[in-house]
């Protein structure tokens, strides 16, 4: 493992330097913006953490009751911002104060919905987690409308009901995609297809990918960027297939059928140079390969493996390698460019993993309450600690920023900080 020696010496430096940062100078890797992180990938760049997660070194520094919600927070650089679903009646979201935990504004509008009845066992919470840009928050609500919240006191600027808009039929899962901001757009999966956005006013730009809605067609992955063949395109994947779309003008580049069980794509497609992974519940991981020729794009499978098959959560990539927590509730490490899996762990864990890498090292989130600290180790599954944080389930994906972690449990958000063993913290509750 890539450890440094004098971690202790290396550690009080980089608090001493975190103390005399303003709040305004605070870098891409110490905030949390959207889904998956600053770079939509699950990867940070920070300090080596401690390869113990014990309550001396990492610390509660507040929590927050609120209601259930399985979107996950969003840290700006000195706020944290929640979503939950209020009595089965509305969908609230809350700005707080990074450092104290304090309330500093929320926004309520009446938008619950129940979903079906084999997927509610667990609620039907708001799910999908918002993004950040600039002075705006992007929020989804389940009944597919999306809402700009200014950051600075929760003012809604602009709001697009996708229903109204389209005609589309309520999505039976709610709107589960969450946003994705480039540049001067904002694109989701919602209204019964891909759609792009102006990020200020919300006016609808080009819709694409448009099927029927209803119980087979709301998607429930979230777009990525990639340039392929060097057309800069969306990476999206629906409950039937995976697609690359034009940012421009929404042509459709190429697509590729993705089988799985009642079309449950769920995790987040990974682009790997110019091949996509993925993988399906009650089916198998796939890698497929994208080229472009004068003829235009084309797509191929290059390797499936049944074996490994995922469900909900989406893998991080580290030196090259996979890392997927899978369907049987096991974790994977698996090798794209051998077409292999190199190791699976012997015992299983919860049913969703949210999953974080700093260099070589994996924080992984259990939707039981526990956390895990994994050595990201191509050779054999390591794990390094792990700790019951919480007795409710947490499935919500964790935010990394900067020496600070958040957790969405069902009912409450929490604020850790990595600590020295003697550091003196309070815990507001």
């Amino acid at each position: 493992m890539k450890r440094i020696k004098y971690y202790r010496e290396a550690w009080l430096l980089s608090v001493t330097v975190w103390l005399c940062i303003s709040p305004v100078s605070l870098s891409a890797t110490e905030l949390w913006p959207q889904w998956r992180g600053p770079d939509r990938n699950g990867l940070v760049t920070a300090d080596p953490w401690p390869e113990k997660l014990d309550s001396t070194r990492l610390k509660t520094t507040w929590r927050k009751e609120i209601g259930h919600g399985y979107a996950g927070p969003i840290v700006s650089k000195d706020r944290v911002f929640t979503v939950e679903t209020l009595d089965k009646k509305q969908e609230i979201v809350r700005a707080f104060d990074r450092t104290s935990g304090e309330q500093i504004w929320e926004r309520a509008w009446e938008g619950a919905m129940k979903v079906p009845f084999f997927a509610a066992k667990n609620g039907s919470w708001v799910r999908s987690t918002p993004a950040l840009d600039g002075d705006c928050l992007y929020v989804a609500g389940m009944r597919d409308v999306l809402v700009c919240l200014k950051t600075g006191d929760g003012t809604v600027k602009w709001r697009v009901d996708f229903v109204e808009k389209f005609g589309t039929p309520l999505p039976d899962f709610g709107f589960v995609c969450s946003p994705l901001v480039i540049e001067n757009s904002v694109y989701v999966q919602a209204g019964a297809g891909t759609v792009k956005l102006n990020k200020e006013t919300g006016e609808v730009q080009w819709r694409t990918m448009n099927d029927k809605g209803g119980m087979y067609g709301s998607a429930f992955s979230s777009p990525v960027f990639a340039t392929l063949g060097g057309v800069p395109q969306l990476v999206v994947q629906t409950r039937a297939e995976l697609a690359g779309v034009d940012i421009k003008n929404g042509t459709i580049l190429w697509r590729q059928s993705v089988p799985a069980f009642r079309g449950m794509n769920i995790l987040t497609p990974v682009v790997l140079g110019n091949t996509i992974f993925t993988s399906s519940y009650r089916n198998a991981s796939f890698l497929y390969r994208v080229d472009r020729n004068e003829s235009g794009f084309s797509v191929s499978e290059i390797w499936s493996d049944k074996k490994s098959q995922g469900y909900m959560s989406t893998p991080v990539v580290v030196d090259g390698k996979l890392y997927l927590h899978q369907q049987n509730r096991k974790f994977s490490c698996l090798d794209p460019a051998s077409s292999k899996v190199l190791w699976t762990s012997k015992k299983p864990f919860g049913q969703y993993w949210s999953l974080v890498a700093n260099d070589d090292t994996i924080l992984a989130l259990d939707q039981t309450g526990e956390l895990l600290l994994i050595d990201a180790n191509p050779e054999a599954f390591t794990l390094l600690d792990r700790r019951k944080i919480t007795k409710e389930d947490t499935w919500a994906h964790v935010a990394v920023a900067g020496d600070q972690i958040f957790v969405r449990e069902l009912n409450a958000i929490t604020a850790y900080r990595w600590s020295e063993p003697d550091t003196v913290s309070s815990i507001q509750k």
